[in-house]
């Protein structure tokens, strides 16, 4: 008898796809771009849209104040380092101005949590009804 032989159909070569790799880097850019930073803080906008339309509605103002704290504990306010009784001086002649902006309080993830409470004690002092202490960094 002679021999059998059985040939397997030559399987075809497969494809290499580039949309799973568009896919995933569409994916990172987008996740970059909303984990990104703004380097200049204060041009970030502090009032949502239906805020700032009840506010204007009201015939109040929208205006924001954003202080920055650092890792030494010194508050900065519009550029300026301040202490205690200057920062209370500032806000207490920004919310003269506008009695319902918003007091925006960013501490540094080294900054110490008796710096953070002496500076929204500051702001309550002088007035401030609308403060909202934001994170954006994680402690090292």
């Amino acid at each position: 008898m002679a021999g059998l032989s059985l040939k397997r159909p030559l399987r075809p070569r497969a494809l290499i796809s580039l949309v799973p790799m568009i896919d995933v880097m569409l994916i990172l850019l987008v996740f970059f771009m909303v984990t990104s930073t703004y380097l200049d803080l204060d041009m970030i906008p502090a009032v949502q849209r239906h805020e700032a339309a009840e506010a204007q509605s009201d015939g109040g103002a929208t205006g924001a104040l954003m202080i920055r704290l650092g890792a030494e504990g010194v508050p900065v306010l519009r550029g300026q380092a301040l202490d205690g009784a200057a920062l209370g001086r500032a806000l207490r002649a920004a919310l003269a101005e506008e009695p319902l902006a918003q007091v925006i309080v960013l501490p540094s993830g080294a900054a110490s949590t008796q710096a953070l409470v002496s500076v929204m004690d500051a702001a309550t002092r002088a007035g401030a009804v609308r403060l909202r202490v934001i994170r954006l960094e994680a402690r090292p």
